[in-house]
């Protein structure tokens, strides 16, 4: 089984998702976008097979600081270009399971994902 996880090593829902992760001792990869930036190429894979909607976290305060223009005019191309000069837009956790993407973390989500 493959798991990778990505976000920002210092969110609190991030936190919340690795402790499940180790509490049940299933073992992952953790990129930290933050620090390692995003590839041009993970971004496109997630625009693929993510909906636009889900993956941009509209809720934070990155979102909020963007200009109205860019938001207005959102696209997979303008997004791919959001995310990655500004990676805390993406939502978190971002959850790679054998190529299945799940986004957000509740622990029944989690459980669901690994019975």
């Amino acid at each position: 089984m493959s798991i990778s996880i990505y976000g920002i090593k210092n969110c609190d829902t991030m936190k919340k998702a690795m402790t499940w992760l180790n509490d049940h001792n299933i073992e992952y990869t953790f990129h930290d976008y933050k620090k390692s930036g995003l590839p041009a190429q993970l971004a496109d894979e997630w625009l693929t097979h993510i909906e636009l909607e889900h993956l941009i976290n509209k809720r934070g305060t990155t979102w909020r600081k963007l200009d109205d223009e860019v938001k207005n005019n959102l696209n997979k191309t303008s997004a791919k270009e959001i995310m990655m000069e500004n990676t805390s837009v993406i939502k978190r956790p971002l959850l790679n399971v054998n190529g299945q993407y799940h986004l957000g973390f509740k622990p029944e989500q989690y459980q669901e994902i690994f019975n």
